[in-house]
């Protein structure tokens, strides 16, 4: 089994909140695969919707593909997530909350298909940012200080 990463949505973890991540297929033409094979994708402003009973990745960017001829696609079209019915029904739910989304974080292949994993997750504040950013400096200057204790 192998995966490989494509494409990471490097601000979503910086700004929301992960409850849970959960991996979804994605419904693609031939031209959006091979452009994701050759790494020519954008999450940075996608996120999913549930909209009667099925979910949807939106506002990914895929670029078109060079050699595709007439049968191009658009590169910000809506695109279907393969997922089970309990899991859209708990998704759906989990959204009506105040302020929870749905955010992709990475887009990988794996074993030649296409993945996407998406987050249950909600916006942060700006000072809940701080806070994050002065936690993990704290967290990297103790482990910098205790590796140097042992030299």
């Amino acid at each position: 089994m192998t995966e490989r990463n494509v494409a990471t949505n490097r601000k979503a973890r910086h700004d929301y909140e992960i409850f849970e991540a959960i991996e979804a297929g994605l419904v693609l033409t031939g031209s959006e695969i091979k452009s994701i094979r050759a790494g020519r994708v954008s999450l940075q402003e996608a996120y999913a919707v549930v909209q009667d009973g099925e979910a949807w990745l939106v506002n990914s960017h895929i670029a078109p593909y060079e050699h595709a001829g007439y049968a191009g696609h658009d590169p910000r079209r809506r695109r279907k997530l393969l997922l089970k019915r309990r899991q859209i029904d708990d998704l759906a739910f989990r959204v009506q909350a105040k302020g929870v989304t749905l955010v992709p974080l990475r887009l990988y292949l794996k074993d030649g298909l296409a993945k996407l994993e998406l987050a249950i997750a909600r916006g942060r504040k700006r000072h809940d940012k701080r806070q994050a950013i002065r936690e993990r400096e704290m967290k990297r200057d103790m482990e910098r200080e205790t590796g140097q204790q042992r030299r």
